[in-house]
C-alpha cells in the first residue's frame, strides 16, 4: 500500500511552518533591534526549535486509534497489578 500524497508531503507541511515561524521572528527582531546578523542568529533558532517542536508533536499523534500499540506512550493504558500472593508458613 503506497502512501498517499497527502501523507508524502506531510513533512513538507511541517518544515514550511516551522521555516515561517524562523522567518516570523527574524523579521521580529530586526525590527525590534536593527541588526541583521542578530536577526538571522534568532531566525535560525526558531527554525529548529519550532522543526524539533513540531517533529516531536507529529510523533505523538497517531494515525490508527484502533491499535492500542500505536497510541502514545503516555495515553497507553496500563495493565492491573498482580496481587502478591502472601506466604503461609
Amino acid at each position: 500500500m503506497s502512501p498517499t500524497r497527502r501523507e508524502r508531503l506531510r513533512p513538507v507541511e511541517l518544515v514550511v511552518m516551522a521555516a515561517l515561524i524562523g522567518v516570523f521572528i527574524g523579521v521580529v527582531v530586526l525590527i525590534t533591534t536593527r541588526d541583521l546578523p542578530l536577526a538571522s542568529i534568532f531566525g535560525g533558532v526558531a527554525f529548529i526549535v519550532a522543526l524539533l517542536l513540531l517533529a516531536m508533536l507529529a510523533l505523538v499523534e497517531t494515525s490508527d486509534p484502533t491499535d492500542p500499540s500505536d497510541a502514545p506512550v503516555l495515553m497507553r493504558e496500563r495493565r492491573p497489578k498482580r496481587k502478591r500472593r502472601d506466604s503461609e508458613d
